[in-house]
């Protein structure tokens, strides 16, 4: 790679006139007219609830302080430096333990590095901890081009371990952080130590399209995998549009935040008892929004949504066989995990909780921390 390996130190300075920008347009928002009947906040089952998605959009427009986090996300270390053309955003915490591992977390979509705010000093006791953005995501923008898929994003974050100075390292992601931490261990299998997947039931939902079914299942097993996969159906909206029309989509989020608000935060949603737990009930509220901001301020709803369209048509695999040893903790675990999975237990370490979800780092961000400890002690 002939270009610049400068590591150019950031600190994330959002203009006031863009601050005073969201606010205005959150304040003129025009809104759907309410359908009779449909005024339960936690009703989930047509997208988010207009009446929940208005008691948010008045907390982010009044009672939400952007600077008062923006202040807290510039306590860690950042820099940016720019691979194969590629401007990327890291943040970097060094440990003052002498004997500390360098870890790279990586986040995925609707996620950033705003996700592991609160898992990073939980963890630079043991870790030296590097948090690189995907291209198109948070300030790793604007997108230098077409082409920022699964396999080329994986080898620039292997560039900037070797920038870092890492020759050996340890990796943990979730969602599209699943795909580039295994890919770094199939690739790069002599310089990662292991890695470690956080998980949930979503899984089983991509049984019969992207996995095969486990053997020998009785008939009310397989029914359970069919409401999995029936309600994982039903979420997938996002991933047509991102897939296949990403600019068409990318428009609407890039100019209303209420758009953006409204596509990002029914992820955080989650299933309890039958009914749903609000995003905000699911993650802390200003964290929840600070994460929506950072996409609203970037505009990378629009740039987020191209990683899909890239990655859909690559033809790489989200999952890549390898040597290396791995771990997985499954959060809001399933009965049928492992066995779907994991059907010969293969993977030495597997881990399983009744909290948590989709955002680990952000929902059980302790059991995280203990786990990814638990499972590098046994690996490095």
């Amino acid at each position: 790679m002939n270009e610049d390996n400068a590591l150019t130190p950031f600190r994330i300075a959002i203009p006031q006139a863009d601050i005073d920008d969201l606010r205005d347009r959150l304040a003129h928002t025009r809104w759907p007219v309410p359908v009779p009947g449909r005024d339960d906040r936690t009703d989930f089952s047509r997208g988010i609830p207009l009446v929940y998605l208005k008691e948010l959009a008045e907390y982010w427009r009044d009672g939400f302080d952007w600077r008062a986090q923006e202040e807290g996300l510039n306590e860690y270390g950042q820099f940016t430096t720019a691979v194969d053309g590629q401007t990327f955003h890291v943040v970097h915490v060094r440990s003052t333990n002498p004997e500390a591992v360098p870890l790279i977390l990586n986040h995925g979509w609707p996620g950033s590095f705003v996700e592991y705010q609160r898992l990073i000093p939980l963890l630079t006791d043991e870790f030296h901890v590097v948090v690189p953005s995907l291209p198109g995501f948070g300030f790793s923008t604007p997108l230098s081009g077409t082409g920022w898929e699964l396999a080329r994003t994986t080898e620039a974050y292997a560039e900037i371990m070797t920038r870092l100075g890492y020759e050996r390292f340890a990796a943990h992601g979730t969602d599209i952080g699943a795909g580039t931490t295994g890919r770094l261990a199939a690739l790069h299998p002599e310089r990662v130590i292991g890695t470690h997947i956080g998980s949930d039931p979503r899984w089983l939902g991509l049984l019969g399209d992207k996995f095969p079914y486990p053997d020998g299942l009785s008939d009310d097993e397989t029914a359970q995998i069919e409401a999995v996969r029936a309600e994982a159906a039903a979420e997938r909206g996002y991933l047509a549009m991102q897939d296949h029309r990403p600019d068409t989509i990318g428009a609407a989020l890039t100019d209303s935040p209420v758009g953006q608000l409204a596509w990002i935060a029914e992820k955080f949603k989650t299933r309890a008892d039958g009914a749903y737990r609000t995003p905000d009930e699911t993650v802390d509220r200003d964290q929840l929004l600070t994460n929506i901001s950072l996409y609203w301020f970037t505009r990378s709803g629009a740039s987020s949504a191209q990683f899909y369209y890239e990655s859909a048509h690559s033809g790489i695999d989200l999952v890549t066989a390898s040597d290396v040893p791995s771990g997985w903790a499954v959060f809001d675990t399933h009965p049928l995990m492992r066995r779907a999975v994991d059907p010969w237990k293969a993977i030495g370490h597997w881990s399983e909780f009744t909290e948590g979800g989709h955002f680990p780092a952000m929902e059980a961000t302790e059991l995280l921390a203990d786990d990814i400890r638990a499972f590098f002690h046994g690996v490095s």
